[in-house]
């Protein structure tokens, strides 16, 4: 039944090399030789994927900002919802919420001026039934499907169609058009609407996009929606958008599989006397510090919350080694950095390990700038700032999956920011960077501009607040960068910060994170700069291919459009206004 959802260094990352060519993909044998055949193909395949869902738990993450009217920007963020969550399709479309407690993931209020007794809320679970067309009878004897033509999202060749209810097949049917690829028929975008919703409850436009993660399957990954001068409650207005992302398919299972096709081979050990074998007390702390933090990224990792290791966290390495060189440091154990797969913007360290999130490297606008964050986290690890030791014991890390953020925390104090900040732009003057902190300036001040408008974006799961860390680094910063640049002519085409999504791709199958690779943009107007907003998705799609073990060619979409809105049931409405 469905929902309702509302109720009542980055230089190096910019530089993309455009799309890759097209590989030739052979063509199934049993081709449909008309429409009818190809109609029928499409519906058994969605009535399949709905049924093989159900084995599957991944985590799902919506992004919602609500939009105010602006002269000069069209439409700018005026507050905003966060909800994080594993899905349970065993028993319909559920949601056990992992940042929601208090909640626990049912609604997420609006929470936009003063709504007296008439406050709009989202219902989580109604932007996961985004994911899909209908569960509740998607074929002929209630659609029509009209078609239209063919069409390439990237590399996949589709058939598109127009979807319409036939009368009297109920309330809550979609109404829109889909793209179907044409080799399993399987539905792999669909563009439009629920219909049915009534004064008290409303279903919101959306784009769904899934990524073809396994041979013949194409699992749901992206949603974006957004609304328009939606009216409610006789004189309110709602204007919003919003991303949802799934990941986490395959958790845990892919790191079996590689670890069981291993070929290892075991060497004598041979005890030399001679050598220093035996480790001081200074190098047994190091050590357990170390198996402390190994635990808990690896249990993020587990839980989905962390990235396996790739190739973001080597550009975030670079960045370090580029500081360690210029400042002459030697930190034993070695620093390494990891990526937390959510859009909130955070960074912490856990002892020698660096941690941003995705969201945070999603919106900086340049290498300096990422810099900038990176020597702040770097000053925690010079000046010693431990984490609890206790997470070497292994039973400190058996917890459930949904008390994982009140289990974890690695916030500092103030005292330790603040030393920090002073350390880490101590480390930037002595840098390659210390003449290009325009940008980092600049995104300081856009974002200490917009965290009213924005505070569940910045709102942490196990760090620092991000404007707290801006601010006790940005006098310096603005003090480094005047006296390289004593007067700067401004830049029009400068970008302060990037919307979400700008700089990382998530593939939702294994959990892995690289970097998006695109065309230069060229001029920019001042209404497309749109820092840490939301904006539609449009992935470059691919066919899975066995070329890289575990690693599908599919380019999961790209980050910057998942909205999820409005889906309702109109036997389950979810609030009244």
């Amino acid at each position: 039944m469905r929902k309702f959802v509302v109720t009542g260094v980055l230089a190096l990352l910019a530089s993309g090399m455009g799309n890759m060519a097209a590989a030739a993909v052979p063509q199934p044998v049993d081709q449909a030789r008309t429409m009818e055949e190809v109609v029928d193909r499409v519906v058994a395949s969605e009535n399949k994927l709905n049924n093989d869902i159900r084995r599957y738990s991944p985590l799902v993450e919506t992004y919602i900002q609500n939009l105010k009217p602006d002269k000069e920007l069209g439409f700018v963020p005026a507050g905003d919802k966060y909800f994080l969550g594993k899905a349970d399709f065993a028993k319909g479309v559920n949601l056990a919420s992992l940042s929601d407690t208090d909640t626990k993931g049912k609604k997420l209020v609006l929470g936009i001026g003063n709504f007296f007794s008439f406050a709009m809320q989202y219902l989580p679970d109604g932007f996961l039934q985004m994911i899909f067309i209908d569960t509740n009878g998607f074929d002929k004897q209630h659609y029509r499907f009209d078609y239209v033509k063919r069409e390439f999202l990237g590399e996949v060749r589709c058939l598109v169609f127009d979807v319409t209810p036939l009368p009297k097949s109920g309330k809550g049917r979609f109404l829109g058009r889909i793209w179907v690829e044409d080799q399993g028929y399987n539905i792999v975008r669909f563009n439009g609407g629920y219909g049915g919703g009534g004064h008290n409850s409303y279903y919101f436009h959306f784009d769904s996009w899934r990524t073809n993660v396994q041979p013949g399957l194409w699992m749901p990954s992206f949603v974006y929606s957004e609304e328009k001068e939606l009216h409610y409650a006789m004189t309110k207005k709602l204007d919003f958008r919003a991303q949802t992302r799934l990941w986490g398919y395959n958790i845990g299972h892919a790191a079996q599989e590689q670890e069981l096709s291993k070929i290892l081979v075991e060497t004598p050990v041979q005890d030399d006397t001679k050598t220093a074998n035996d480790l001081t007390p200074i190098q047994a702390q190091r050590s357990w510090d170390r198996e402390a933090e190994d635990n808990v990224s690896d249990r993020l990792q587990r839980l989905g919350l962390m990235s396996p290791k790739g190739e973001v966290d080597k550009v975030l390495e670079t960045v370090v080694n580029n500081l360690e060189v210029t400042n002459n440091l030697d930190i034993e154990p070695e620093v390494q950095c990891r990526v937390m797969m959510t859009t909130t913007l955070e960074s912490f360290t856990l002892g020698h390990t660096i941690v941003l999130s995705r969201g945070l490297i999603d919106v900086l606008p340049d290498e300096a700038s990422l810099a900038t964050v990176i020597a702040h986290e770097l000053g925690h690890v010079v000046l010693g700032h431990r984490m609890d030791s206790n997470f070497a014991f292994f039973d400190q890390l058996l917890i459930d999956d949904k008390d994982s953020f009140r289990h974890f925390g690695f916030a500092r104090t103030p005292e330790e920011e603040k030393a920090a900040s002073d350390k880490g732009m101590q480390l930037l003057n002595s840098s390659p960077y210390k003449n290009q902190l325009g940008n980092a300036a600049l995104f300081m001040t856009a974002l200490e501009a917009r965290q009213k408008e924005i505070p569940n974006l910045i709102s942490p799961h196990l760090g620092n607040r991000v404007p707290a860390v801006v601010k006790s680094a940005a006098p310096a910063v603005l003090d480094a960068k005047q006296k390289a640049q004593p007067n700067p002519q401004p830049n029009p085409q400068m970008i302060a910060a990037l919307p979400i999504g700008g700089r990382v791709k998530l593939d939702p199958w294994v959990d892995r994170l690289d970097l998006l690779k695109s065309k230069p943009v060229g001029a920019v107007a001042e209404r497309e700069k749109m820092p840490f907003e939301v904006t539609p998705f449009m992935p470059y799609l691919t066919r899975y291919s066995t070329n890289e073990p575990g690693k599908p060619a599919n380019a999961s979409a790209t980050d910057s459009k998942s909205p999820e809105a409005a889906s309702a049931a109109p036997a389950d409405p979810a609030t009244k206004p």
